[in-house]
């Protein structure tokens, strides 16, 4: 027969190039990946939650010190109206300036420190009121400053810019304090975090890593080793632990159905070669008559005939067992029975039986090229292993297609049936005929390759092999 051609390998294109940055971070290990990612998120939610709490802190703080600055300032403007002597609390400065911006009074704290600047003077004189820090809060300064300065007209009708002054000592130091005490707090969280990630990681990571090496175990030649996947638990890994081992019992059996087909299939090469040699021996070795020549090619095509057919029984199961999906077609049932069983009519003939068709009309929507051989098949078996007629009974229910061949002859030995569809597999009566122990085989993987099953049986008069298959 002329099998369908090979599918096309599909080719996955690679993906295309990523940033470098990003090739980079893909590259190191899941580990470090998960802690890194854990580090920078709580960097920046640590970052977001001390700049929350210090502006907090420095806002209540500021608020205090602008209320404690107002009531200074309205003191000093009360004493200078009042022509009362200037003072103040402790931490408190301050310092009357003419319009022109020289000291005309000041307290021993900034008696010597100018603190307006000339352009600060043109905006007070302007009407303006300043209100600023003087010295910033790190590097340390002792003598850092908040003033509030404006013009004040006096009883007297002059004019003087009174600058009030407190120290920013206290409120300096509880922010510098505040700041230190964030940073120890989010280094420590930020350093507890990655640890827990890190061990976290490693904990979850731990089967992973499990599985590895069985899996180098098993890439070793080791066999009938599985994952230690537990029991007790339903996790991601744990499905990924059930999956693997399922997917390495089929590997092992599908390495054990390969083993035991080389071997079945190299026995049975082995023996119409070793048979051919044997007759090519004695022909070349010993002097032979036209009719003792005449036999022997005989006998050396017969040989060879076998292992064309062993050769292309092969070579179907093979392409049959690579193909993903056949190729379906509506084709009319009693034209596709007709013609697989129309090439063993001559040979039914011969001796003196028949092969009937008891066919539903129907159109079914299958692969002829595969499904045909597979009905021929059938009938060549049941006229080779039986001594009475074939029957083909075949009808569509449900959108499937049941058909049976039926034969009049012992039947299969009992202890057949449960491996009548393995490769090479051939029942005990019938070694001494011809076949190759795949024609079965083929048939069963046919009606898988339509996701329909075989089964053979035995009846009150013979044998029987039933294809269920989608239509």
């Amino acid at each position: 027969m002329s099998a369908p051609p090979p599918a096309t390998p599909h080719v996955v294109a690679a993906p295309a190039g990523r940033p470098r940055g990003l090739r980079r971070w893909q590259r190191l290990p899941i580990v470090q990946r998960l802690v890194l990612a854990v580090a920078v998120t709580m960097s920046v939610v640590l970052g977001g939650a001390t700049g929350l709490v210090y502006w907090r802190v420095q806002h209540a703080l500021d608020e205090q010190l602008d209320a404690d600055l107002a009531t200074y300032n309205h003191d000093l403007l009360n004493d200078l109206h009042a022509g009362r002597k200037l003072g103040g609390p402790d931490g408190s400065a301050y310092q009357i300036l003419d319009s022109h911006g020289r000291i005309v009074e000041a307290s021993s704290l900034v008696r010597t420190k100018q603190l307006l600047s000339p352009a600060d003077i043109t905006s007070v004189t302007d009407g303006a009121t300043i209100r600023r820090d003087i010295g910033g809060l790190l590097p340390l300064d002792p003598h850092t400053l908040r003033i509030k300065a404006q013009q004040v007209s006096l009883p007297d009708h002059r004019r003087v810019i009174a600058v009030a002054a407190l120290r920013r000592g206290h409120r300096d130091e509880a922010l510098r304090e505040l700041l230190a005490q964030l940073a120890i707090a989010a280094g420590l969280t930020l350093i507890a975090a990655s640890y827990v990630g890190y061990r976290t990681a490693r904990a979850a990571l731990d089967p992973v890593e499990r599985y590895r090496r069985h899996a180098a175990s098993l890439a070793d030649g080791a066999s009938g080793l599985r994952l230690p996947v537990p029991d007790d638990r339903d996790d991601e890994l744990t499905r990924l632990g059930h999956t693997l081992n399922h997917m390495l019992a089929s590997l092992e059996a599908a390495a054990e159905r390969e083993r035991r087909f080389l071997a079945d299939a190299s026995h049975e090469l082995r023996t119409p070669l070793s048979l051919l040699r044997a007759e090519l021996d004695v022909a070349l070795h010993r002097p032979r008559s036209a009719t003792e020549l005449t036999g022997t090619l005989r006998s050396v095509d017969t040989e060879v005939q076998r292992l064309i057919d062993l050769t292309n029984a092969l070579l179907d199961l093979e392409q049959l067992g690579a193909t993903d999906d056949v190729t379906r077609a509506p084709v009319d049932l009693a034209e596709l029975l007709a013609s697989a069983v129309n090439p063993h009519r001559p040979a039914a003939a011969r001796d003196r039986r028949t092969i009937t068709i008891d066919a539903a009309p129907a159109t079914v929507d299958v692969d002829a090229s595969w499904i045909r051989p597979a009905i021929g098949n059938l009938v060549d078996n049941a006229l080779r292993h039986s001594r009475g007629d074939v029957h083909i009974t075949a009808a569509t229910h449900d959108g499937h297609l049941r058909l049976t061949v039926t034969d009049e002859g012992p039947g299969f030995p009992a202890d057949f049936l449960p491996k009548a569809f393995e490769r090479f597999t051939r029942a005990e009566a019938s070694r001494t005929s011809p076949g190759s122990g795949l024609g079965l085989a083929f048939v069963a993987a046919v009606a898988s390759s339509h996701g329909g099953t075989a089964h053979a049986e035995n009846t009150p008069n013979g044998a029987a092999v039933t294809l269920d298959i989608p239509c």
